[in-house]
């Protein structure tokens, strides 16, 4: 199953009024933390997955990439990647991730940005991200945390006023399909524990380097419900190396 819920027309409006929309990497929370283990993209060839708006595409080609190749299985990234985020080294295109095929070795990084919790198996997609990249080369993704999939809802439980009393962590182990909400909308994803996430690298040839669980920034503390993000985990990221 692949979904392509972006190219909804009402969700990806409520989308794009995200502050992470509008203000590019700055508006999003875990840029600080991320941006601290990209490697170094002088001269290399780049691949991102899930690209989205092309933010991180941007800011490979402004750091020295030789060339970018942004995938993303909506229409409607794809057509504002090219908008906003273009340069003369950057590639879009319009693939779901799982039918992509390339040469061995093909690229000296490969990135993703809060996507792979939208498609069914990692494992395949993992493999092929080993034979694409090459021996040396760098792969850093975001995903949505196990803790934050489990359960599903992706919501607070709340007393009879309204206010959080906690957050479900529920059927961990049992990995696969969630029905969750965003943005006020129904969206497929899917969940898988963190020993999933870092063994399928292990077993596909990957040295890990980082392991992250970003905290809000200090600078988004002062915003509507950032305090709460204090309480569980949202994201993981992760860099490895391919030996």
């Amino acid at each position: 199953m692949k979904e392509n819920k972006y190219d909804n027309e009402i969700f990806f409006k409520k989308y794009s009024q995200m502050m992470r929309s509008q203000k590019g990497l700055q508006g999003a929370g875990e840029w600080s933390e991320l941006q601290k283990i990209l490697p170094d993209f002088q001269g290399k060839t780049v691949l991102d997955l899930g690209c989205g708006y092309g933010w991180h595409c941007k800011y490979a080609a402004e750091n020295g990439a030789a060339l970018v190749l942004g995938t993303d299985i909506s229409q409607k990234m794809i057509h504002t990647a090219k908008t906003i985020n273009h340069a003369a080294q950057i590639e879009y295109r319009r693939a779901a991730m799982e039918d992509l095929d390339f040469s061995e070795q093909s690229f000296d990084v490969i990135l993703s940005s809060l996507a792979f919790h939208y498609i069914e198996s990692f494992e395949p997609l993992a493999a092929n991200i080993a034979k694409w990249i090459k021996p040396g080369g760098n792969f850093v993704f975001s995903v949505e945390h196990p803790v934050f999939t489990s359960y599903g809802s992706q919501d607070w439980y709340y007393d009879e006023n309204g206010n959080i009393l906690h957050f479900p962590v529920d059927n961990y182990y049992y990995e696969g399909q969630r029905e969750a909400v965003f943005l006020g909308e129904p969206v497929i994803k899917y969940h898988r524990t963190l020993t999933t996430y870092l063994n399928t690298l292990l077993q596909n040839g990957f040295e890990l380097q980082h392991i992250i669980e970003p905290q809000p920034p200090k600078e988004m503390m002062h915003l509507d419900g950032m305090k709460d993000e204090m309480r569980r985990p949202m994201m993981l990221l992760v860099s490895a190396v391919k030996k």
